[in-house]
């Protein structure tokens, strides 16, 4: 089986998942795509962008890169693609604090719970990020995206990226 993987991605970034289809048979053929990071050559109709973490989901709805994301969004729409957006995180301990950890997010609607770790920087008594995105925000503007574009959110921990992105451009097939 072959996957189409994006040019544009960031090189070393994705062993884990490129390990796992490697381990399963399918091979990665890199070429530009028109939406998302990863799709079959049979049948674009479907299509999984890939964030590796929720600061970079957060730079992509809420950030400098909105409009880009936004455009990719509407182009999906457009062009009647199902686009998933694939948010790997982990739960643990927030760096710099003794006992605030971050829940795994599994679901959009657990995304209110999650904590930005630049809302625990502090330099002199003074916290440096008073306005970060907060987890309710970031939840409330990935539903409206939903709603209005189409697009779907879905969280998972690295290791479990490469079969989920398998099993939403398969539709759930098996590998043989």
């Amino acid at each position: 089986m072959i996957i189409l993987s994006d040019s544009r991605q960031q090189k070393g970034k994705h062993t884990i998942k490129e390990k796992w289809f490697a381990d399963n048979g399918i091979e990665l053929r890199t070429t530009k795509l028109y939406v998302g990071d990863y799709t079959l050559p049979t049948d674009q109709s479907v299509c999984v962008d890939t964030k590796k973490d929720i600061q970079e989901l957060i730079g992509d709805v809420c950030g400098k890169q909105h409009t880009r994301f936004r455009d990719e969004c509407v182009r999906a729409q457009e062009s009647n693609i199902q686009l998933y957006i694939v948010v790997e995180n982990r739960g643990g301990p927030i760096k710099g604090t003794r006992d605030i950890y971050n829940p795994q997010i599994n679901r959009l609607e657990e995304l209110h719970n999650w904590k930005n770790p630049r809302l625990f920087i502090f330099r002199a008594g003074k916290q440096l990020y008073p306005t970060a995105t907060r987890g309710i925000t970031l939840q409330k503007i990935c539903h409206t995206m939903q709603t209005k574009y189409g697009v779907k959110f879905l969280f998972c921990k690295p290791e479990e990226s490469a079969p989920l992105i398998f099993k939403l451009l398969t539709k759930g097939a098996k590998i043989y």
